[in-house]
């Protein structure tokens, strides 16, 4: 009689081990490729963490280059906060200048004010990046410069209705300032709170800037302290 344990019927099938998968090969960028990728990466760490918290270090290490890489295409830090902010402000200027389109000023009140909170909306890191403190290497690129472009085209704006309105044009300036800093405040509060709706937010502006606008004395005066 035969032991059982040996019998080769109760022998377990071989198992084939399989062959790891061959890793993929790495794709090599473009320069132009690498250079859009570290201007993404480097916009978005530049909202997170603002200018001087952002390094060279981290944006290589999250596009997995070394830091030559980034100091190549940027010549260090500072080039790219500069490439990353000129591109937030062609973006939200040429936004504005395209919403600019009614010939009525309250109309272009309400497309300037809209847009702007459009840009807020869709493009949330390139706001944050225009209205964190812009280092002193940099004065022009943030959102004081842009909102001072956008006022010089308001300004134009108003200063043809004041004089159809038989007002002072040289006050034009001031009073374009004083309309597109509103809008920019509210806007920066908008983006934290999001309510209430862009729309009803542009609406309520526009109500309080034009029926401030459409009532202009000629020649206002303080009712406590008389101005020369």
């Amino acid at each position: 009689m035969t032991d059982s344990a040996g019998d080769s019927s109760d022998e377990q099938p071989r198992v084939r081990r399989q062959r790891p998968a061959a890793t993929p090969p790495r794709v090599r960028m473009s320069a132009a490729q690498r250079r859009e990728q570290l201007i993404a990466i480097g916009r978005q760490l530049f909202a997170e963490r603002g200018f001087d918290a952002t390094s060279v270090e981290e944006v290589a290490a999250r596009a997995k280059v070394s830091k030559p890489v980034v100091y190549e295409h940027f010549g260090g830090k500072e080039g790219l906060y500069a490439v990353v902010v000129d591109r937030e402000v062609r973006s939200l200027l040429d936004r504005i200048a395209a919403a600019l389109t009614a010939g009525h000023p309250r109309e272009l009140l309400e497309q300037a004010a809209l847009a702007l909170l459009d840009y807020i909306e869709d493009e949330p890191h390139g706001f944050r990046v225009l209205v964190r403190e812009s280092p002193v290497l940099s004065p022009a690129g943030n959102f004081s410069s842009v909102m001072n472009d956008v006022a010089h085209q308001v300004e134009h704006i108003l200063g043809d209705e004041f004089k159809r309105r038989g007002l002072d044009p040289k006050f034009a300036e001031l009073y374009s300032q004083a309309l597109v800093g509103m809008v920019a405040l509210v806007g920066q509060w908008w983006r934290e709170a999001r309510k209430p709706k862009k729309e009803m937010v542009a609406a309520h502006l526009v109500n309080l800037a034009w029926n401030g606008l459409s009532h202009l004395e000629p020649k206002p005066s303080l009712l406590t302290r008389k101005t020369r």
